[in-house]
């Protein structure tokens, strides 16, 4: 199973609960185990959301952050463009951005094994390389 790089977006203050139900339910509804993932990724705004930093305590892998600028790049292969994600944060798709971002670290090819997912006030996409 090749590696995977999940991006998260989410509002401040999002459970650590909430965005592992999230990520479970995807993994599960794609049929991917949380034993291919390498590490977690957001937008740099997000590097203090306790949530986010919890859920990487509880797997044991990185949490990435990614300036704006670095993320602009990706928006060309994004699947869905979102205003409000803009309006917030200048980039429009936090959790597909940083997913691809990610995955493109460490290996060439970046592209996105599950598109931008939604649960209350979290998003996440999953992103493979290679």
């Amino acid at each position: 199973m090749p590696a995977l790089y999940a991006g998260f977006g989410c509002r401040r203050g999002c459970p650590v609960d909430v965005l592992d139900v999230l990520l479970h339910e995807v993994l599960q509804r794609h049929g991917l185990t949380a034993t291919a993932l390498r590490g977690f990724a957001s937008i740099a705004g997000k590097a203090d959301e306790p949530g986010l930093q919890q859920l990487a305590a509880r797997y044991a892998l990185p949490l990435v952050v990614f300036a704006t600028e670095q993320l602009q790049a990706y928006e060309p292969q994004l699947s869905h463009r979102s205003a409000v994600a803009y309006a917030h944060s200048g980039c429009w798709g936090v959790a597909e951005s940083t997913a691809l971002a990610l995955a493109s670290l460490s290996h060439a090819g970046a592209t996105l094994r599950v598109t931008r997912q939604v649960r209350g006030p979290a998003t996440l996409a999953l992103a493979s390389a290679g």
